[in-house]
């Protein structure tokens, strides 16, 4: 008895048939000039029935790390060996990828407008056409993300650990430190978690930057989370497990001046840990800056210049039921 061949998987308009990878451009808006800018959009339609799960990148434009990640998970994913469905969304704010800029022209934050409206701001229709044509047809998601402007964050997941297949997911991919995070109103998270997806947030890295450490992370992560889901074979990499933390603090700088940092990305650091020197253009020392808490650095400032009040270090309170441990 011949085997009923499993049905196209269609997204807008398009139909993508089993066993086979699509290019998909979905209208967005026109520029100024008349051009046309579209969302990019990779189906792999895998030829047995399996999960649906979508990773998307560049959600703010300048965030380019995650760029890469989906470059190379789709590198080692064949549309004839996955079970399921995979959609790849490499640069969903395609106005701030082509400008190296954060936001959407109107200066509008993106991952605050979900979820959207199709007769709303760019940003509510961008938010909008992800919920209605990505999100919406998926169990599982993988946000990907990068430190913000001028700072760096050492390779993490933030997810809501009290809910149990979030939490489940968190530790498969891996990352060092895994991060207890409601989500925010307006984001994709929020949203895409309303329509009952499992939702993962990765960040790491710096802004208009490739790190190598948080790209070859996210790339182990997402492809041992589509492991764990089913849709492809083994489980890629190895991991030393995740440090949880339920709680994480900023630390500002006390005075205005030039910023010498003493901390690393990943150190274990214990309260009263020198973690910057501040000084005039002169040399004289204008302050020196304290951890209140002991934890994990996973993130901190590039910029040397500081205002009093800047924020300068991120610091993650460990789970105290796992003792704090550098991951530097």
């Amino acid at each position: 008895m011949a085997t009923k061949r499993r049905a196209p998987f269609v997204i807008a308009d398009h139909e993508v048939r089993a066993g086979r990878r699509a290019q998909i451009e979905l209208p967005i808006a026109r520029l100024m000039s008349g051009t046309p800018v579209a969302l990019p959009v990779l189906v792999v339609h895998g030829r047995v029935d399996g999960p649906v799960v979508w990773v998307n990148a560049a959600l703010h434009g300048d965030e380019l790390c995650g760029v890469e990640i989906i470059r190379r998970v789709l590198a080692q994913v064949s549309a004839t060996g996955i079970a399921g469905t995979l959609i790849a969304v490499p640069i969903v704010n395609v106005h701030g990828f082509n400008t190296g800029d954060r936001y959407l022209p109107d200066r509008r934050d993106l991952n605050r407008s979900f979820p959207g409206s199709a007769r709303g701001s760019l940003a509510s229709r961008i938010a909008h056409l992800m919920m209605t044509e990505i999100v919406g047809r998926s169990s599982v998601g993988i946000d990907l993300h990068t430190a913000s402007g001028h700072r760096v964050n050492l390779p993490q997941i933030r997810a809501d650990l009290d809910d149990p297949d979030t939490r489940e997911l968190a530790n498969v991919f891996g990352a060092p430190i895994t991060i207890h995070s409601r989500t925010r109103d307006g984001s994709l998270r929020q949203a895409a978690t309303d329509t009952g997806a499992t939702v993962l947030l990765y960040e790491g890295g710096e802004a208009l930057r490739f790190d190598r450490e948080p790209i070859e992370t996210g790339t182990i992560g997402v492809l041992r989370v589509l492991a764990h889901t089913g849709m492809i074979d083994g489980e890629p990499g190895s991991t030393n497990g995740t440090a949880l933390s339920r709680s994480t603090r900023w630390v500002r700088a006390s005075s205005s001046g030039i910023l010498h940092l003493e901390i690393e990305l990943g150190e274990s650091i214990a309260t009263g840990t020198l973690i910057a020197t501040i000084f005039d253009p002169f040399g004289k020392r204008r302050g020196r800056v304290v951890s209140p808490i002991d934890g994990i650095v996973i993130g901190h400032t590039q910029h040397p210049l500081v205002n009093r009040g800047d924020a300068i270090a991120h610091i993650a309170a460990p789970n105290p039921a796992q003792p704090a441990k550098s991951l530097a």
